[in-house]
């Protein structure tokens, strides 16, 4: 079938008519929506409209349908339809449709549906008529309404309701999987890590409609895990020796030998046939032991297996039961579905495989965690057996708001692309009291995400519907729905992000502004604004009295569209390397964008992470005043003893020909000793361990120093003499890195404090200093200089990373 032009139906039609004995049903609306026209959503590979769902059913002999008809989006005609052939998209979320039910005689039709205001808008008109309007909102998936006459249920109609921003096969459903696995895998790493698993302990309150509503969702996967282990399970190996004559023997081996050596009289002397030489003689044993060597499936992970299976047919049983003692299998699906489940169980336990003994104890061995198929049994067990219960309702969505769906998504969707890489160390979204395990994600509750870098050991954390402690606005209540929080080893600063989940987009229609603007599909304006509200009001106060602070450092809206590619032109998305405001695509088959920034913004160096955000006015100038100005000395030692006495008398003296400019010593505030690796490797500490602030300095005699003695000829130079107020010792010392000081050095202490090797000193422009630490965070880096000793060389040739040969 050929794409049909729907988007030039702009009025509305109608879409659904159903005739029958006591009444007819109407259903007009526009066939389409405009930005699912846009988008090309619900199509197949080539480009053809999928089916969509339509069910019509009469659970009343009262009833009688004559014919029923529905629009084809193609013919733009109304057809007549009949149970079995498709249909295709017509009913979309967010936008109205008009019902109408005619009554052909005054009897009491009443229209239902389980969300109380579509119910509500459907409204009587005279004695023969039923109206309303209905929106359906962000709610997708399948909807039943219901015509009931005197409370029975006369009518039951199932319309399928589409996503008008995202395709419902690969986007919607992924989500609903997304959601659903990284709940499982959660919930399972929870209950590994907190449970004691070796005894087989069921929870008490757990009730048959909870095991029940989990079982639906786990089914399949554990009938496929079962079917799994059935290509390749697991068994062992028996062994059995029986007793035969040697005529009968087929296959033998060592256990004949010794059974032969203690049991003489089996061998037969025989000098033809006889095999066996004895004291000059041949001899050939009557009987012997035949060993047979047969695989055995009755081990204890199979009996486990079989335990899980008829543990699930027995709860079922009782659930079948208790509903029809209470009158409430009436529901041909629900009994349909029970039925299924009972005999694809009876399937499963007929497998020979599972021809075992009844399991008597458990111990979780590592078949039961990593073997394929076991694991998923395993997983699915601690989910059923432990009483696992959704607060939030995340595993009853299929009918449930999109835009709230498209959230907890989002944040579950970080963690998975946080978790592939980094070490979760905790997560609070499960938890565990005397009921059971409990998912808490919900919209009014708060969840936090810690993982660590397992590279460099940083520890980060996501929070979902909260801000970071010490966060507040002074103003309005601010509250994103993600809070990336990154804390960096070289800094003492946290760098946070947002990323906020909007399920919105601007499809920039032809002739729109925001098409003359942007030119292609994306965020909504309002939402990038709220992106820069986010980033200014919330602010951050350390201890009482203390300025506040601005402490996000980006904020970006994450929204559902699939074309990452084609969004890289996007103003919204260069926005983001400008000022770290803007938008990133995010659905299932669309996260590649999302993954590559989380990767770059938790790798970035300090300096880096600061400059994403948009700095005052001036801050340039304020960070090369505070390169440029060299405050430090970083003098050379000539002896070990020097050391010593600079420590015990609080001091450091050098030739003041060897301070070439003067001037200098007018903004010299520290000084520090350089230790070379000549003279004080015998002592173990080589590289600069020590610095003091100056507290004064003079121009005297060398044989005015008195506190060390002067070399012969010295007595009449010209020295500086550094009075030091106090020595103090780094806690990581800058190692020489094969280079040397000469005689001395000067930097500026925004250096100093951050260099690990003495080549850093050298640095002396913020783009030096910025490459340095992003190359240094990706592994071993080298500054390339034109002299083995910093303070001779010219400058700063090259940084560059040092290869793994090179490192060895």
């Amino acid at each position: 079938m050929a794409s049909p032009p729907i988007g030039s139906l702009n009025q509305n039609v109608e879409l659904l008519r159903i005739e029958t004995n006591l009444f007819n049903l109407y259903i007009q609306g526009k066939p389409f929506h405009p930005t699912v026209d846009t988008l090309h959503l619900h199509r197949t590979d080539d480009n053809q409209l999928i089916e969509a769902q339509l069910q019509v059913s009469v659970p009343s002999t009262a009833l009688t349908i004559e014919r029923i008809y529905i629009f084809h989006p193609e013919t733009k005609e109304l057809l007549e339809w009949q149970s079995g052939t498709p249909s295709f998209p017509l009913f979309y979320e967010t936008q109205a449709y008009e019902i109408v039910i005619e009554k052909k005689q005054d009897i009491p039709i009443t229209f239902y549906h389980e969300n109380v205001y579509l119910r509500q808008a459907v409204k009587p008109l005279g004695s023969r008529i039923l109206s309303g309007i209905l929106n359906f909102q962000n709610e997708v998936g399948l909807t039943d309404l219901e015509l009931r006459l005197n409370g029975q249920a006369i009518l039951q109609l199932q319309l399928e309701i589409f996503p008008a921003k995202m395709d419902y096969k690969n986007d919607y459903q992924m989500i609903l999987i997304d959601v659903n696995q990284q709940i499982y895998n959660l919930s399972f790493d929870f209950l590994r890590k907190t449970y004691n698993l070796t005894g087989l302990k069921e929870t008490r309150h757990q009730s048959l409609t909870e095991f029940f509503t989990i079982l639906q969702h786990v089914f399949v996967q554990l009938v496929q895990a079962v079917e799994r282990i059935n290509s390749s399970p697991h068994f062992k190996h028996l062994v059995e020796n029986r007793f035969v004559e040697a005529g009968c023997l087929k296959k033998t081996g060592k256990e004949s030998i010794a059974y032969l050596t203690k049991r003489p009289q089996l061998l037969v002397q025989d000098d033809k046939l006889g095999f066996i030489p004895m004291n000059g003689q041949h001899y050939y044993p009557s009987h012997a032991i035949e060993t047979k060597r047969h695989v055995d499936y009755d081990t204890n992970e199979n009996r486990f297996i079989r335990w899980v299976l008829l543990r699930i047919a027995k709860k079922l049983k009782d659930l079948k039961a208790r509903l029809t003692e209470k009158g409430r299998l009436q529901d041909p699906l629900l009994a349909r579905k029970l039925n299924d489940m009972q005999s694809q169980l009876q399937r499963l336990l007929k497998l020979d495989f599972l021809n075992v003994k009844e399991m008597r104890q458990l111990s979780v061995s590592l078949v039961l965690q990593m073997a394929p198929g076991y694991r998923e049994v395993y997983r699915n067990y601690l989910m059923l057996m432990k009483g696992l219960s959704i607060q939030s309702d995340l595993f009853r969505l299929s009918m449930k708001d999109l835009a709230l769906l498209y959230e907890y998504w989002c944040f579950l969707k970080i963690h998975d692309l946080l978790s592939r890489k980094y070490e979760l160390l905790k997560q609070d979204i499960i938890k565990a009291n005397r009921t059971g395990v409990f998912v808490t994600l919900d919209k009014t509750q708060k969840a936090k995400m810690v993982y660590r870098n397992q590279k460099n050991g940083e520890v980060f954390t996501l929070y979902y519907n909260t801000l970071p402690s010490g966060e507040h606005t002074p103003t309005v209540s601010q509250k994103p729905d993600n809070v990336l929080t990154l804390k960096k080893n070289d800094s003492d600063a946290e760098y946070k992000y947002i990323f906020d989940a909007k399920y919105r987009l601007n499809p920039a229609y032809e002739g729109t502004p925001y098409r003359r603007d942007y030119k292609l599909p994306g965020p909504e304006e309002s939402d990038i604004n709220t992106m820069h509200r986010y980033r200014d009001a919330i602010v951050y106060a350390e201890g009482s009295g203390r300025e506040l602070e601005r402490s996000m450092f980006g904020a970006y809206v994450l929204f559902p569209y699939h074309d990452e590619e084609r969004y890289r032109e996007h103003k919204f998305y260069k926005s983001i390397e400008l000022i770290n405001v803007g938008a990133l695509p995010f659905l299932p088959e669309s996260t590649k964008l999302m993954e590559a920034f989380l990767d770059e913004i938790i790798m970035d160096s300090p300096e880096k992470a600061y400059e994403r955000s948009t700095r005052p006015r001036g801050t340039k100038h304020y960070y090369e005043n505070k390169l440029i100005g060299k405050n430090v000395l970083v003098g050379s030692l000539r002896e070990v003893q020097q050391l010593d006495d600079a420590l015990q008398f609080k001091f450091y003296h050098v030739p003041l020909e060897n301070i070439s400019d003067h001037k200098l010593l007018t903004q010299l505030e520290y000084v520090a000793l350089y230790q070379s690796m000549k003279k004080f490797e015998p002592r173990g500490e080589i590289g600069i361990h020590w610095y003091g602030k100056i507290v004064d300095w003079k121009v005297v005699r060398r044989k005015e120093i008195i506190e060390r003695p002067a070399r012969p000829g010295t007595e009449e130079k010209l020295y500086v003499k550094f009075i030091v107020g106090e020595w103090m010792k780094r806690k990581t010392p800058i190692v020489p890195g094969g280079r040397g000081i000469y005689t001395l050095l000067y930097t500026s202490k925004y250096v100093f404090d951050r260099a690990l090797e003495i080549a850093e000193l050298k640095l002396e422009t913020e783009e030096d200093l910025r490459e340095w630490r992003e190359q240094r965070r990706l592994g071993p880096v080298k500054i390339e200089l034109d002299h083995s000793q910093v303070d001779l060389a010219s400058g700063v040739l090259g940084i560059g990373r040092i290869s793994s040969t090179q490192n060895d």
